[in-house]
């Protein structure tokens, strides 16, 4: 029987055969805006119900628990883009991240599928938890063999500069506008940079 989260994990990673295969796959699915409308039809209810408490027997295995974190972080920034809603799973998402690593379950899964457990934390406005972000990032490129450490070179350093982000302003200052906070002199000035927003 196909376990609840199996089509978005397959949907989310696909078939490739290696870190970069996924990545080549699906990078436009995961860092574009032309898939939103996909996922609000395929996986819109199952998010809402994730948002609204729901789904806690997803974190019964590392798979499930990839999955329900899935829907906490990565489904509402495509559904709810450009809208404060875009961050409503986030306090819980970093909750139920923060249980499984305890658990060790991260190291249950494949290192593309890791990413996504670390990028919650990497969305954290959080300083410690953007420090195990980088740390484990750090971790996770070490164990890759060549062949795949350019693509892990990169999820490190943009956890870097995130981490920059959270050590000089205590906050991302690219969501003041849409979550209605007032943006310092020095945030006005560090959004003018290019790079500065996520």
């Amino acid at each position: 029987m196909l376990a609840p989260w199996q089509p978005l994990l397959e949907w989310w990673f696909g078939w490739g055969t290696s870190p970069q295969a996924v990545a080549d796959e699906k990078g436009t699915l995961w860092f574009g805006k032309h898939h939103d409308a996909e996922a609000q039809a395929l996986f819109g209810d199952l998010m809402e119900h994730a948002l609204a408490g729901g789904l806690d027997e997803w974190q019964q295995c590392p798979q499930g628990w990839l999955g329900l974190v899935l829907l906490l972080d990565q489904l509402p920034r495509m559904i709810h883009r450009d809208t404060p809603r875009a961050f409503d799973g986030d306090r819980r998402a970093q909750v139920v991240v923060m249980q499984g690593l305890q658990k060790n379950w991260d190291y249950q899964l494949l290192p593309i599928q890791r990413v996504f457990i670390l990028l919650v934390l990497e969305h954290a406005e959080v300083l410690d938890w953007q420090n195990i972000s980088v740390e484990r990032y750090q971790w996770l490129l070490e164990a890759q063999p060549d062949a795949d450490r350019r693509l892990f070179e990169g999820f490190l350093d943009y956890a870097e500069q995130h981490q920059r982000v959270i050590a000089r302003f205590g906050r991302f200052p690219h969501r003041n506008l849409l979550l209605g906070r007032p943006s310092t002199d020095e945030e006005m000035d560090f959004l003018l940079e290019p790079g500065s927003r996520f």
